[in-house]
């Protein structure tokens, strides 16, 4: 697979500008395969656990067992990462999550699956899951030039809705025709085809290099968990950024939750009108990923402004007096926050040194599951307390007046550390 430098300006705003480098279009080819093959596998196994217990606390206990190694190691995780060589780091991850998959198929296959062998295939999964997932996000950025990295996170996005939308399709007919081990044979077939690409990537001019595994004075090894924590809790910008995310996370963003109780609440609609509703946040979410992918200099500043205004959209939609109002306020609000996860993961991924990247990323993970797990029932509780419009346009101002106050905050301190300090004479 060539690397060679293209034609085009090197000042394009294109969103597709990524995908003028060959192994940035043989790499979104194989995530989009990937996520297709992953969704499908999460689809049925949704199912197949709420078909083996009756039970639906299971089916949410498989998926936080999957999500919990994530909480606990993804420090780890992402200092291997920064340890390990790249490309040999995905293909081996890729390759182990293939094995998972196959396994599992044959133990359906076979009708020796339980579900206390679920759990364990779960957790599996989710602990391999903590260095695939850095170590294939860096990957990708590893294979453009830093001013390009927008567009491929961009790319990415795109990548992933499509594959989601494929692979919760292809779930139902892979069953019906061929039966539930097939989807996950499917699965792991689709990562033996990633391992099977990534040796063959080659990164353009201009991209940048993973750094050698530093050393300490005495000539140990450097590349700590420690170092990144302290790394994180030392970086305004990243401190920065995760105080915006973890407000968004906790009082907006969750749609399907506070929109579907909207939704078949006080505007009386049904099954089908959230429906409706979902597809316009999914529609959203790609045309936002498409004008992320123009962002050039991404900051925590956009960031920021982006979730504020995500927040005051959300308070308009909780007024909503009708569904055709709350549709109209959906788009744009789905459009925003995919705009500002696209220029978040471009900070969080291009801000750290290189050499600090992966576990920069851990750290990420560790926090951005406890929003994930902490998220939904914080929200649901404040919607037992004021309902689904008052949890919209309380969440939403509390969006907006949070981030608004940090960054008064913020310029009041900048103001103060510029003034001149005035020194009395003797």
């Amino acid at each position: 697979m060539s690397s060679s430098s293209p034609s085009a300006p090197s000042e394009s705003r294109s969103p597709w500008r990524s995908l003028r480098y060959r192994s940035m279009r043989w790499w979104s080819v194989a995530n989009f395969v990937s996520n297709a093959g992953t969704w499908m596998q999460l689809t049925v196994q949704n199912l197949l656990v709420l078909q083996i217990t009756g039970s639906a606390a299971a089916t949410g206990l498989s998926m936080s067992v999957q999500a919990a190694p994530a909480l606990l190691i993804s420090v780890f995780g992402g200092a291997a990462v920064d340890r390990w060589p790249r490309k040999l780091t995905a293909a081996v991850s890729q390759a182990l999550l293939g094995a998972v998959a196959f396994v599992t198929a044959l133990l359906v296959a076979l009708d020796r699956i339980d579900v206390t062998s679920l759990m364990v295939l779960a957790a599996v999964t989710g602990i391999i899951a903590t260095v695939d997932g850095p170590a294939c996000s860096l990957l990708g950025n590893d294979l453009v030039p830093v001013r390009d990295v927008p567009s491929a996170i961009g790319v990415g996005a795109l990548v992933h809705q499509a594959g989601r939308l494929t692979g919760a399709a292809l779930a139902g007919v892979t069953v019906g025709f061929l039966g539930t081990a097939a989807a996950y044979a499917a699965n792991g077939l689709s990562f033996l085809f990633v391992a099977s690409v990534i040796p063959f990537l080659r990164p353009a001019r201009g991209a940048v290099r993973q750094a050698a595994p530093a050393k300490d004075r005495d000539g140990g090894d450097a590349m700590t968990v420690r170092q990144g924590l302290a790394f994180f809790a030392r970086r305004p910008r990243l401190l920065a950024l995760a105080g915006v995310t973890g407000v968004s996370a906790v009082f907006g963003r969750n749609y399907q939750l506070t929109l579907a109780v909207l939704v078949t609440g006080p505007l009386a609609g049904g099954a089908g009108s959230f429906g409706t509703v979902s597809t316009v946040l999914a529609v959203g979410g790609i045309v936002g990923a498409v004008l992320g992918a123009r962002l050039r200099r991404p900051s925590v500043k956009v960031v920021g402004a982006l979730a504020a205004a995500g927040g005051l959209l959300q308070v308009v939609a909780g007024l909503s007096p009708s569904l055709a109002v709350l549709l109209v306020m959906v788009l744009p609000m789905a459009v925003v926050e995919s705009v500002s996860d696209t220029a978040g993961t471009a900070v969080l991924q291009t801000d750290p040194p290189a050499h600090m990247r992966g576990r920069v990323l851990g750290v990420w993970g560790s926090i951005g599951t406890v929003w994930g797990l902490g998220g939904p029932p914080a929200l649901g509780l404040l919607m037992e307390l004021a309902g689904a419009r008052g949890a919209l346009i309380a969440g939403g101002l509390i969006i907006a007046g949070t981030i608004g106050a940090g960054y008064v905050l913020r310029e009041r301190r900048s103001a103060g550390a510029g003034a001149p300090v005035l020194v009395e004479a003797a």
